[in-house]
């Protein structure tokens, strides 16, 4: 199945200033990337992957943590399967946001070929189909774990939302733990076994993401200052109600979540929240502490 992708076509030599840098030191380095969409999506984000026969559960959190991540400006990385993969390509094109697919095989062979529809929205929108792969090369089995050293380097962080045992995704895990990168993982439960392998990651130390708060602490730990929600208008000035309460006696984020229902509304609090926090602290104003409250920046 050939040219079944429409959008500007590069070949990037590794020498290129618009090969990504972040692929440059990764083991094994590509000398060549083939690319359909843009090259300025190219740049370090969330990856995103987990089973290819994913539950509802781990569907629906790869939709979740995708959307958020995505929502706050953090580019969506992920291998374009079906299951996890995929649902959270579609969250980031729903949240308007750029995401890049890593084939193993070539661009114009699709796979899965039912993915042809999504593919193309990806460039349509903005993102980019990538392979080191030469154009027709028909994926082979070895190409997919291939591939997932160029996910995992081209990401700050990798997050699995479902993996059962034995699992294509712990290739991705392994390789991001080479590079350095942080490994995150949605918890399941201990009698499914498409969680297995997730839970087996944590046990061997991956970082857990057991809620919407969790994530947005790993998102600011690994991929730094997050851009603003769209829509929420002005920047959270120092003055900010939830601010304040901070500035005048440490609080836990318990306490904080009540303030910001109080203050924004149940409807989005904890994002609201999240987003004040994570400028007040990037301003040098408040910072977590010891205790896990967040507190003024005490200067000498």
């Amino acid at each position: 199945m050939t040219d079944e992708i429409q959008g500007p076509r590069h070949v990037v030599d590794a020498r290129s200033e618009s090969f990504p840098e972040a692929l440059k030191t990764i083991p094994r380095p590509p000398q060549k990337l083939y690319v359909i969409g843009a090259l300025e999506s190219l740049v370090p984000g969330l990856a995103v992957i987990g089973a290819r026969k994913a539950t509802p559960y781990g569907l629906s959190c790869a939709r979740r943590f995708a959307r958020l991540a995505a929502e706050k400006g953090v580019l969506i990385i992920s291998g374009g399967a079906r299951g996890c993969d995929s649902e959270a390509h579609w969250a980031a094109l729903k949240a308007e946001s750029p995401t890049v697919v890593f084939l193993g095989g070539g661009c114009d062979v699709v796979y899965p070929p039912e993915h042809a529809q999504l593919f193309q929205r990806i460039v349509d929108s903005g993102g980019a189909i990538v392979s080191e792969r030469s154009w027709a090369t028909p994926p082979k089995p070895f190409m997919f774990r291939e591939r997932n050293r160029l996910i995992a380097g081209l990401a700050d962080a990798v997050l699995i939302v479902e993996a059962g045992l034995p699992s294509g995704t712990f290739s991705t895990a392994d390789e991001a733990l080479d590079a350095g990168k942080e490994v995150l993982v949605v918890p399941g439960a201990i009698t499914s076994e498409a969680s297995y392998g997730s839970n087996r990651l944590l046990f061997q130390g991956a970082s857990p993401i057991i809620d919407d708060e969790s994530f947005e602490d790993a998102l600011f730990r690994s991929c730094g200052v997050l851009k603003r929600l769209k829509g929420n208008g002005d920047d959270a000035p120092e003055e900010d109600p939830i601010v304040r309460c901070v500035l005048a006696q440490p609080i836990d984020s318990e306490a904080l979540y009540g303030l910001a229902v109080e203050e924004y509304g149940a409807d989005g609090a904890r994002a609201k929240l999240m987003e004040v926090l994570v400028e007040a602290e990037a301003r040098g104003v408040i910072a977590r502490q010891g205790d896990g409250r967040w507190g003024p920046v005490v200067r000498s």
